[in-house]
């Protein structure tokens, strides 16, 4: 799915390299703290007790993505830093998660990597990893590409022919993280240091490293207003996370056009962090849930939306009208449904009596607004009635 072009590029053309002043901005918050870097953020629980004042002092953040974690998870953390996030979901997801921290500050990794035995000693186990590799690259693991550096300096053009083949290899047979393997994937304050021009890949990683069902939760800084030239053209603001900061509204329109469904604001800082030419700069974290691809198949299930809303749209264009039996195919009814899905709260299932076997089920003929016959749901002999001759009352209607 294309993202819009005015989402991923800046309409001011940004006069310096983006990569290599944010590189350098966080090797110096790496050796001495910079306060400026980061917003104040409270951290859910205790988990910050354990961790060491090094880690604290110099790990810069804008929310807390780690209090949307669940235990036994598996997760990657993009721009993990010093690793103080890594370290909290280390204690939250347990013996049986498992936490992969990606950076690409050489520095930034040395700190995390520092303290790995000392805080796995103090809470029993070990199930941190730390990597380098850039966050809109998932498969490319960048330690082994500087081992292969190392021993293969480039000194031509096909010398450098050689490496791009390498990297494809490392891509294609050893991908850093491999498709489809993640529960969750979380970033604090790091999406808005990438290039624009490598924002839409950094969506589509995210969406590939994730398993079905799986979520992305991000606190980053967003803007009310598009970013001024000046802005833009500053290397200090860009490195300060103002310059690189996603508009508000477009930021939630990338996670959808990235192909996540379930996207919600789960907290928006009422109070700018920074106001810059007017313009307001705040800490915003989102959710977002992968895994609405797949037939439409029909089970005979339908849905009914609590409210209060008289009707709502699902990110597929499903209306579903406030207290009446909405028709949905299997895997919508699965999206509605499910333990982990963000919309059980507000929906009622409604099962089919009789089960339709997935193997014998048709193709599900979407309308966007279709009611349900109650008899489709219970079944053509429900208590010994046979509706077979009545079809016609069963066929779906629509909500206004």
């Amino acid at each position: 799915m294309a993202i819009e072009r005015d989402i991923l590029s800046a309409k001011t053309p940004v006069n310096y390299d983006v990569e290599e002043a944010v590189l350098e901005r966080y090797q110096e918050g790496a050796k001495e703290q910079q306060p400026a870097l980061c917003c104040a953020t409270d951290y859910h629980g205790n988990y910050l007790e354990i961790l060491p004042d090094e880690i604290i002092a110099k790990d810069y953040g804008c929310g807390d993505p780690t209090r949307y974690i669940e235990p036994g998870e598996i997760v990657v953390d993009l721009g993990s830093g010093a690793g103080k996030n890594c370290y909290i979901l280390a204690q939250k997801v347990g013996g049986i998660g498992k936490v992969i921290g990606i950076d690409f500050n050489d520095e930034m990794l040395s700190l995390a990597r520092k303290y790995q035995q000392e805080i796995s000693q103090k809470i029993g186990y070990n199930n941190t990893q730390f990597v380098k590799g850039k966050i809109q690259d998932l498969k490319l693991n960048l330690d082994l590409v500087q081992a292969w550096l190392e021993k293969n300096p480039i000194r031509t053009i096909e010398q450098y022919s050689k490496f791009e083949s390498y990297c494809d290899q490392l891509r294609n047979k050893s991908p850093l993280i491999f498709d489809d393997s993640v529960d969750v994937v979380i970033s604090n304050c790091v999406l808005n240091l990438v290039r624009p021009q490598d924002k839409q890949q950094l969506f589509q990683e995210i969406y590939r490293v994730l398993k079905r069902g799986g979520r992305t939760v991000i606190s980053d800084i967003v803007c009310d207003e598009d970013p001024t030239p000046a802005i833009l053209n500053d290397p200090d603001l860009w490195s300060g996370c103002i310059a690189g900061a996603f508009r508000e509204d477009k930021f939630l329109k990338m996670f959808e056009q990235a192909g996540f469904y379930g996207i919600k604001i789960l907290q928006r800082e009422e109070i700018p962090w920074q106001v810059i030419d007017g313009i307001e700069f705040r800490s915003m974290t989102i959710c977002a849930y992968k895994g609405k691809e797949g037939p439409s198949l029909e089970r005979n299930q339908s849905v009914i939306y609590k409210g209060p809303w008289q009707q709502v749209k699902d990110d597929d264009g499903h209306i579903l009208c406030r207290g009446e039996r909405m028709a949905v195919c299997d895997k919508t009814y699965q999206i509605l449904t499910s333990p982990e899905s963000p919309y059980k709260n507000d929906i009622i299932p409604l099962p089919a009596y009789q089960e339709v076997p997935l193997e014998e089920a048709k193709e599900f003929s979407c309308t966007k607004k279709a009611i349900r016959h109650p008899k489709e749901t219970k079944g053509e002999n429900y208590q010994g009635t046979n509706t077979k001759q009545n079809l016609d009352c069963c066929s779906p209607g629509e909500c206004c």
